[in-house]
């Protein structure tokens, strides 16, 4: 994908790129935020309803073949995954359509975003990484869009195969009648959720969700199930701090399963690029400003990340 012919994003999106590079230090070959990862590969089946949503490949063929990245929060490769700072948890979907041919979900743990818009984001990560406490508390206190993203943080999970994603921005999903509505994703595990007390966290390991991840796909397949909860007419579709009612109608798009671990994982997870916006008939992005912008992010970090040399 090429970057955007828009100077203002790439300078807002180099300027975000520093930022994060202030507060994780320099990793050359690693993301800026969710770092350290693991993949795995399955397939995702659509189901009976999706193809009433969308017209998008993945939807109405038999099944398609996805690669999907779970991750801890921060831009630091070796976080400890009982750090709290590692939440939120990241989930990335790639759905690989055809050679060279594919489109993406890119998800969190946290159902909120600090930010509308990529300037506010910027100044949330300067101000709630100062040293003085009490300065981020204020900031956050007098910040409704932070407070809520903070406060929808969920504790420890106690595998990534037991913890529920959310996809922030909507998306313009339409059928093969040409019907349009806005929807946003949510993937929730099939397994029962479940997250850790304080004291819980601190008795596991450092890498005690990659090594459960990894005993878990070699007992048996991991399996998710993709819904889209569809907004109604007059609700916002271009701010991910905005929550739709709960009474919105959900549907379900198919079952993600993961079967196995990727080979040469370390490689793999270098040379991947998530994009946030479908570009794919059938899906479409909506006009929230974090959707350019955050692609871009991805790309910029992403083409420095593969130019890096091999530890």
């Amino acid at each position: 994908m090429p970057l955007p012919n828009d100077e203002k994003l790439i300078a807002l999106s180099e300027e975000i790129l520093s930022e994060f590079a202030k507060i994780f230090g320099p990793h050359p070959g690693f993301r800026p935020v969710h770092a350290k990862g693991m993949m795995l590969t399955g397939t995702f089946t659509p189901s009976a309803e999706a193809a009433g949503l969308t017209r998008a490949q993945h939807a109405v063929q038999a099944s398609t073949p996805v690669t999907v990245r779970f991750s801890d929060s921060t831009g630091l490769p070796l976080v400890p995954d009982n750090d709290a700072n590692a939440d939120p948890r990241g989930m990335a979907i790639r759905f690989n359509l055809a050679e060279h041919v594919h489109t993406d979900i890119v998800a969190h743990s946290a159902n909120g975003f600090p930010a509308t818009d990529g300037r506010e984001f910027l100044e949330f990560l300067r101000e709630v990484t100062q040293e003085d406490k009490a300065k981020v508390q204020e900031f956050v206190g007098s910040h409704p869009k932070a407070l809520a993203f903070v406060q929808a943080i969920t504790p420890l999970p106690a595998s990534f195969a037991q913890e529920k994603y959310f996809g922030l921005t909507a998306m313009k999903f339409t059928n093969k009648d040409g019907v349009s509505r806005y929807g946003r994703y949510t993937i929730a595990p099939e397994a029962p959720e479940e997250h850790l007390s304080a004291e819980e966290a601190a008795a596991k390991g450092e890498n005690y969700l990659f090594e459960e991840l990894t005993e878990r796909v070699g007992k048996g397949t991991i399996r998710f199930k993709l819904t889209v909860q569809v907004a109604e007419d007059g609700d916002v579709v271009n701010d991910a701090t905005v929550h739709w009612p709960e009474d919105r109608k959900v549907v379900e798009l198919g079952t993600i399963e993961l079967k196995e671990l990727v080979a040469d994982d370390a490689q793999e997870q270098k040379k991947i690029i998530f994009d946030p916006i479908p570009r794919l008939d059938g899906i479409e992005p909506s006009e929230d400003p974090l959707l350019e912008l955050r692609a871009a992010v991805y790309l910029i970090s992403g083409r420095r990340r593969r130019a890096a040399p091999a530890e």
